[in-house]
């Protein structure tokens, strides 16, 4: 709650603080779950079902160990992946996602995919465009 709000005005308007203060909303919240390069690689990697982590890396390629432990510590946190380990020898634990993780699999990320496909060599081709730029001698920000 801001100095300039009361109780009440925050009861009475959940959610309303997102149109002063960006920043602070649902939106953020959500993007940053694409703020991490191996997030939804790893959440597309499990939307065909759930997976031990040997299978998971293999699926994915081009992950370290470390970096997948990190990601799949982020997803679950984010209650978009669930682990479920198995009373069994040699020990078996297996990742998959939850109902969170697979709306926004289904969803956002279904979309944003769609887009890509669509617009993909129009992203690249002004990145490209953009780093020849950068690149000119004369160029603002360059040495």
């Amino acid at each position: 709650m801001s100095p300039h709000e009361s109780p009440d005005e925050t009861r009475e308007s959940p959610g309303a603080h997102c149109y002063e203060r960006v920043a602070d909303c649902r939106l953020r919240a959500a993007t940053d779950l694409f703020a991490h390069t191996w997030d939804p690689v790893v959440l597309a990697a499990l939307r065909t079902g759930p997976r031990r982590r040997r299978a998971l890396r293999a699926a994915i390629g081009g992950i370290s160990d470390k970096v997948l432990t990190e990601t799949l510590h982020r997803l679950l946190g984010n209650g978009l992946v669930s682990r479920r380990a198995y009373a069994q020898a040699p020990p078996r634990v297996e990742y998959g996602l939850t109902a969170l993780g697979e709306s926004l699999v289904d969803g956002p990320m279904r979309e944003l995919g769609r887009w890509a496909v669509d617009h993909g060599d129009e992203l690249l081709d002004a990145q490209e465009a953009a780093a020849r730029r950068a690149e000119e001698p004369g160029t603002p920000g360059t040495a």
